[in-house]
């Protein structure tokens, strides 16, 4: 049914790698976004994103005066442009020719993947002639296959001649030897006003609401910021933004004023239109209009210089800057930053938010929803580097003029003509820009000023794991809504809704704290790293009858026409559906003009009390876009989620209803993620357990890649006996997965054969476990640095090897001459795994094994330094340790049904069939009635009928109807086969060779076994290391801490009467200690120990209890006397006794004395 066995396909790609394409390029469509937007920092027809940013930073000045009135020279600095090489070699290495810089080399040398940035600086002093400088700005991290990295354009078999995966896929970093990712993250849509009731913007002030619209706007180089209009309850509308942190509020109708020459009645025009009878609206724009007239600011020159005056600090504009050009720039920088120098525009906007934000508050229009997929766009990784590079580059431009400021203040000679002054200055600034990003993907922390318009400071990258394939995968497909959202008590963004349909994946999100926050995108979801060319998209929508911006105001009575944020025009709603449904089919196949297809055509029709209506479109960087059938011309279109709300899109083609449906799916399957794909016959099976095994998928010990030799992970899983499974899906062999087999197809009887099955738990054949069913393999590795504690320029003093002195015999059994463990030398706790000789102390010492498993020396790698001339002090040595199925090890179906393996059963106790068939795995039956997996059924049934008939069974959900069964089609293949129609066979037990009075459930079913193993977690310890503080054991298994016995296991030790087994756990084995308690008054704090006298042993009284002895007493009474040590004498306080207690008693009974609580504990006789 259209999959088949690739097996001999990929022998042969492993042996010789394709020379020219990649076998499988879903996989590289996966990446894409990661990729494509690194490489826009660089590429475009604007010379990348990076020179847009810094055009965008323009020049900062200083001058050399201190005289406000005299300010003297000006000096002027800015960034030409920037450059990124590619990764190579340090200079301080000299001996190598080969300058390349791979990424193997820095995985194995644990060190980062870094190119030189330069920044080309200019800086003028007065109108001089500018001068050009060349700087650089550190190494910066440079993303795997992107277009500063070597690997790019490299062929399988080159990739694999260069220590990589033959199907590398990049959009990563390598950070000290570890591959770290930049998590995608949700953000609202760009350049789309959204309306939004908020009760906390009522914490704004007095008179504030809960109405708003916010917009997101952003500029060409993908920066962003966010601008608000915020609805007062006098009708007053207020502008609200954020500059480096900190919030500010400016009257709507001053911003109105100083973009362009305007008065009341043109806004109030522009506002209302021909709605003059509509009461509610004119009412409060004559109040707004109305309150403005305190300012008494008329012109667009006065409101400019009014704003420049009050924002000039904020904005730090230079002194010689007059306040009606810091106006400017404020309109610039911060209002409605997308449309550039447009003020025409700007002013059109802001009218059409106000009209918006009136409909929202007289409920014409409804609030639109933040947290669904039509309102949302993605943040790519690469996106958000070249966020954070121009901000430190703005910051170093800031940072050159306060040095230079500071040197003015402090009265310290400033010569701009000198040049060695300037290049001094330039130098003295922190420039290491690399180091900084290096930081930020290290730790996932944002450290900035301004915040980057985002809600989180950190969380922004994660550790793209390889535990197997199909984790590593996801990473890439990963959207994360923010760590800000997961604070929230609400669930309300964590709920799925319609809108993400085909976007993100309905099933593909974590159990537990962040379910719906983390999802994944569907497998045919692509996102957008370029902007569209829509320059003819004006010229089309006014041949289509579209009224131009300038001609007349409307409101909900008319649809508006926006591309990308600007407004282009208005029509009439009986207009606007057919210019949209044109615009849609010359969009897919145009003769007349050229419309990019990925163009999202969002039409909002006119609706009671629904969404402000309009024509929305949007070309720009960051949307999701999928592919579907355009039903009139068969061809494919790329639709958007803002636009998909209002189509008509068919599921299937039988569902296709004429004049209703205008698209149709190529697949149901394309909801789905690549990993919810994985799932066979998903469509049966209950959703929650779709969900879990989605998780347990990206647990599994699989094969996490081909290039192990060549990667130094600090814990690798490798499954040893993967194998292609007989139920697949189709997407399986698309994505090549077969190269990376995570699990086994196992024989499985679903029978309650014996007691060990109960409780999820599962039995294993012995000697399948013996011929290697489920056997792994962990790959561990150990450091060994000799310059760790050695600072820079000493004397190396240490060395690889053994010295003249005398060590034991024992450890040449383990190490060779040079210090260095033997390949395929078997490991035990406490052997010596590396020798090195000190010179300052003449000794010859080892690093020691300290794990208590057995492993096996794999490979030794010795680690020059950068320079490539100093001696090698550093090595890793990769241990490989066997790890074979033991009791307690953890095992899953692809169907969420989780199970430990509970015992090994002998073969010849295990139930066989009358074809001599023994399972390999008997789960109970137990499992499958709450859970409803019936996926499970079906792919043992297919599984049988597959392994019987040699083929590979299709497995891909929703092929099957009522009218043609899953049952029915397995059914039959079954009975070709010579067996049971409904999979059932009888079995005879092993132990007594009897037929089992019923028939057994048994078939074939991929199994895959979890990284949780009993070895990495077991935990024993009777007495140990404990806190000082409380004298309880530590906590961790490494420290060797206490055994977590909680409150639940305390309850069922009570419940068994097993008294001893509590009081060994919670206090002989915890923090039993012997404290003296005086019987009389009942303290455990008031006893102490009396000094000895000469010849006596010292006793234990209570001072509490005892009389003061001042004057001199009888020489019978003196026996009776102590002293407490400070010189006091007492008498009596004898009544003590030793008991044993938790120390932990003594320790609360001090805590309580501390606050005036005095415990009293009775002492009944034995």
């Amino acid at each position: 049914m259209g999959v088949s066995y690739h097996t001999l396909e990929r022998e042969k790609i492993f042996k010789e790698p394709p020379k020219d394409k990649f076998p499988y390029p879903l996989l590289q469509e996966a990446v894409a976004p990661h990729i494509g937007s690194f490489n826009a920092l660089m590429d475009g027809p604007d010379g990348g994103l990076l020179n847009l940013a810094v055009k965008d930073i323009g020049s900062k000045s200083v001058f050399d005066s201190k005289d406000v009135d005299r300010l003297g020279n000006k000096f002027s600095i800015r960034v030409e442009s920037v450059q990124i090489a590619k990764p190579s070699l340090s200079a301080k290495d000299r001996s190598t020719i080969n300058r390349q810089l791979l990424p193997s080399e820095s995985r194995e040398r644990m060190t980062s993947y870094r190119a030189r940035m330069i920044m080309k600086i200019a800086y003028r002093v007065n109108d001089g002639p500018e001068v050009f400088e060349n700087r650089e700005a550190g190494l910066l991290p440079i993303m795997l296959m992107s277009n500063r990295c070597h690997l790019e354009g490299m062929s399988p078999a080159e990739l694999v001649k260069n220590k990589e995966e033959s199907e590398e896929l990049g959009g990563y970093f390598v950070v000290n030897g570890i591959e770290k990712l930049i998590r995608m993250l949700i953000v609202q849509r760009r350049n789309h006003p959204m309306a939004i009731i908020r009760p906390s913007f009522t914490n704004r002030g007095a008179a504030y609401s809960q109405y708003g619209i916010q917009i997101r706007c952003v500029r060409p180089d993908q920066t962003s910021q966010t601008n608000v209009l915020h609805y007062l309850n006098d009708g007053n509308i207020t502008f609200r933004f954020s500059w480096r942190k900190n919030e500010f509020l400016v009257p709507a109708v001053m911003i109105l004023k100083a973009l362009i020459e305007t008065n009341d009645r043109a806004i109030f025009d522009g506002i209302v239109g021909a709605e003059t009878d509509n009461s509610f609206l004119t009412d409060r724009l004559e109040l707004m209009l109305r309150s403005y007239k305190k300012y008494d600011l008329y012109s667009k020159k006065e409101t400019l210089a009014y704003l420049g005056d009050k924002f000039r600090v904020v904005l730090g504009a230079p002194a010689d800057k007059s306040d009606i050009e810091v106006g400017k720039e404020l309109l610039q920088r911060i209002v409605l930053v997308h449309l550039g120098d447009d003020n025409e525009a700007k002013f059109r906007m802001i009218l059409f938010m106000i009209r918006k934000l009136y409909s929202l508050v007289a409920g014409e229009c409804c609030p639109d929803n933040p947290d669904a997929a039509q309102h949302q766009e993605i943040l790519l990784g690469g996106f958000l580097y070249g966020m954070i590079i121009k901000e430190k580059i703005e910051e170093y431009l800031q940072n050159v003029c306060a040095q230079i400021n500071s040197d003015v203040n402090r009265s310290v000679n400033v010569n701009f003509d000198d040049e060695k002054y300037i290049s001094r200055m330039l130098l003295k600034v922190n420039h290491n820009i690399g180091q900084k990003l290096l930081y930020f993907l290290s730790t996932g922390n944002l450290v900035s000023q301004s915040g980057l318009d985002l809600q989180q400071v950190s969380g922004y990258t994660v550790v793209a794991e390889k535990i197997n394939f199909h984790r590593f995968i996801s990473h890439f497909r990963m959207v994360h809504r923010g760590s800000f959202f997961a604070q929230l008590k609400t669930t309300t963004v964590r709920k799925l809704l319609p809108e993400s349909w085909g976007f993100l994946c309905p099933v593909h999100t974590p159990d537990g704290s962040p379910c719906g926050l983390l999802n994944h995108l569907a497998h045919k979801c692509k996102i957008s790293t370029v902007k569209s060319d829509v320059s003819q998209v004006p010229e089309a929508l006014r041949s289509l009858g579209v009224a131009p911006a300038s001609s007349f105001a409307a409101g909900p009575k008319h649809s508006v026409v926006q591309l990308d944020g600007k407004i282009i025009g208005w029509c009439s709603h009986e207009n606007a559906i057919r210019v949209a449904d044109t615009l849609r089919f010359w969009k897919v196949d145009s003769p007349k003009y050229k419309i990019p297809v990925d163009l999202e055509i969002g039409y909002v029709p006119p609706s009671r009390n629904g969404q402000y209506p309009g024509i929305f479109l949007f070309s720009g960087e960051a949307r999701m876009l999928r592919p579907v059938k355009y039903l009139p011309l068969g061809k494919e279109d790329w639709v958007g989620p803002f636009e998909q709300v209002y189509m008509n899109i068919a599921i299937s083609p039988d569902e296709i209803a004429s004049n209703v449906h205008t698209h149709v799916e190529y697949s149901p399957t394309n909801i789905l993620s690549i990993l919810a794909n994985m799932t066979p016959f998903s469509d049966f099976n209950q959703s929650p357990r779709n969900m879990y095994q989605c998780q347990m998928g990206k647990q599994t010990m699989g094969t996490p890649g081909t290039a192990l030799v060549h990667r130094s992970d600090n814990k690798l899983y490798r499954l040893q006996s993967g194998q292609s499974p007989v139920v697949r899906a189709k997407l399986y062999d698309e994505y090549g997965l077969d190269s990376f087999p995570n699990g086994t197809n196992a024989v499985v009887a679903v029978i309650s054969y014996t007691g060990y099955d109960m409780d999820d738990a599962m039995i294993l054949n012995k000697s399948a476990h013996e011929r290697g069913f489920g056997h792994g393999t962990v790959y561990k590795v150990e450091k060994v640095n000799l310059a760790e504690k050695r600072r820079r320029g000493d004397p190396i003093t240490q060395r690889f090897g053994f010295g003249p002195d005398s060590w034991p015999e024992s450890w040449r059994e383990k190490l060779d001459s040079d210090g260095l463990p033997m390949i395929g030398a078997k490991i035990e706790e406490g052997d010596p795994i590396a020798a090195f000789f000190d010179e300052t102390s003449g000794k010859t010492r080892v690093k020691k094994y300290k794990s208590s498993e057995v492993a096996f020396v794999e490979e030794v790698k010795l680690l020059g330094e950068d320079s490539g001339d100093t001696e090698f002090q550093n090595l890793t040595i990769k241990l490989r340790i066997p790890r074979a199925p033991v009791i307690g090890d953890k095992f899953s179906s692809r169907h969420g049904q989780k199970g430990v393996a509970s015992q090994k059963w002998p073969q010849v106790d295990m139930p066989f069939s009358e074809s001599g068939i023994q399972p390999d795995i008997i789960i109970n039956p137990h499992a499958f009635p709450s859970r409803m997996t019936i996926g499970m059924f079906v792919e043992s049934l297919a599984g049988k009928a597959g392994a019987l008939h040699g083929i590979a069974q299709d497995s891909t959900p929703w092929m099957f109807s009522e009218d043609d069964t899953a049952a029915d089609h397995f059914g039959q293949q079954l009975l070709k086969a010579g067996y049971n129609y409904h999979g059932n066979e009888p079995m005879y037990s092993g132990v007594t060779g009897e037929e089992l009075r019923v028939d057994i459930y048994i078939g074939v079913v991929f199994y895959q076994r979890l990284r949780h193993m009993v070895n990495d977690k077991f935990q024993v310890r009777s007495t140990g290391p404990v806190t000082k503080l409380t004298m309880q054991p530590v906590k961790g298994r490494k420290r060797h801490g206490g055994i977590r016995v909680g409150e639940m296991e305390r309850d069922a030790l009570i419940g068994h009467g097993t008294a001893f087994l509590l009081q060994d756990r919670l206090l002989n084995c915890s923090d039993y200690t012997q404290s003296t308690l005086c019987k009389q008054c009942g303290s455990l704090l008031s006893a102490q120990v009396s000094v000895p006298r000469i010849g006596t042993t010292a006793v234990i009284r209570c001072r509490s209890c005892a009389d003061r002895v001042v004057d001199a007493v009888s020489p019978e009474d003196e026996g009776r006397i102590w002293e407490d040590g400070t010189g006091k004498r007492f008498k009596g306080g004898d009544q003590t006794a030793t008991v044993a207690i938790p120390f932990v008693l003594r320790y609360l009974d001090s805590e309580l004395a501390a606050m005036g609580i005095r415990m009293k504990f009775n002492v009944e006789p034995k």
